[in-house]
C-alpha cells in the first residue's frame, strides 16, 4: 500500500467523472446563466465559420472539460503559489483579452486580428504553464485545440466583419462577456 494516496485517487475519479459528463445538460449544474449563453455563443460563432456541427461541439466539449478540471485542482488546493501566481497572471490576460474583443466591436474600425491572436495564444501558455504538472498530454491537447480553434485568423476576421452573419452572436458574445467583467468573474 505504499505511494497509495486516497486523496489523490479521489481527485483523479473526480476529474475522470465530471470529463465524461461534459454534456450541455451536466454543465449547467456547473455554470451560471451567464457563462452557459457565452458558451453557447462561442459554440453557434465555431459551427458559423466551420459548418461543422461536430467539430464546433468538440471544441465547446473540450472547453468544458479543461475549466471544470481547472477548477477542480484549484478547488482542492492543487496549486502552489508559483502556480497560483501564474493562474492570476492567466485570469489578467483572460480578462485584457475579452476587453479588447468587446472594444473592438463597440468601436468600429478597430479591429486588429493580430492583436487578439496574440492574447488568446499567452492565454494558452499561461494556462499550459499552470496546469502543466497537474494535467495529461490528452488535456493539454485540449487547451492547445479550443485556444487555437477561436484565435485562427480567418474566423476573426469573418466575426468582425461588419454586416456578417456573425453580428448577432458576436453582440450576445460582448454582452455575456460586459456581464461576466462587471460580475467579477472574468
Amino acid at each position: 500500500m505504499e505511494g497509495f494516496n486516497s486523496r489523490k485517487l479521489a481527485l483523479q475519479v473526480e476529474k475522470k467523472l465530471l470529463s465524461h459528463m461534459a454534456t450541455k445538460s451536466t454543465v449547467t449544474m456547473f455554470i451560471d446563466e451567464t457563462s452557459g449563453a457565452v458558451l453557447d455563443d462561442l459554440y453557434r460563432i465555431s459551427k458559423e465559420h466551420t459548418q461543422d456541427r461536430a467539430a464546433s461541439q468538440k471544441v465547446i466539449k473540450n472547453l468544458v472539460k479543461v475549466a471544470v478540471k481547472v477548477s477542480i485542482l484549484f478547488r482542492n488546493g492543487r496549486f502552489n503559489q508559483a502556480e497560483l501566481a501564474v493562474a492570476e497572471d492567466f485570469k489578467r490576460k483572460l480578462r485584457q483579452g475579452a476587453m479588447t474583443a468587446v472594444s473592438f466591436h463597440q468601436v468600429a474600425f478597430t479591429f486588429e486580428r493580430a492583436v487578439l491572436v496574440q492574447l488568446l495564444g499567452e492565454c494558452r501558455d499561461l494556462l499550459l504553464q499552470l496546469v502543466e504538472k497537474h494535467l495529461t498530454p490528452k488535456s493539454h491537447g485540449r487547451i492547445r485545440h479550443v485556444f487555437d480553434h477561436f484565435a485562427n485568423t480567418e474566423l476573426l476576421g469573418q466575426l468582425y466583419s461588419p454586416g456578417s452573419p456573425f453580428e448577432p452572436h458576436l453582440e450576445r458574445l460582448c454582452q455575456g462577456l460586459n456581464q461576466l467583467m462587471d460580475q467579477g468573474k472574468l
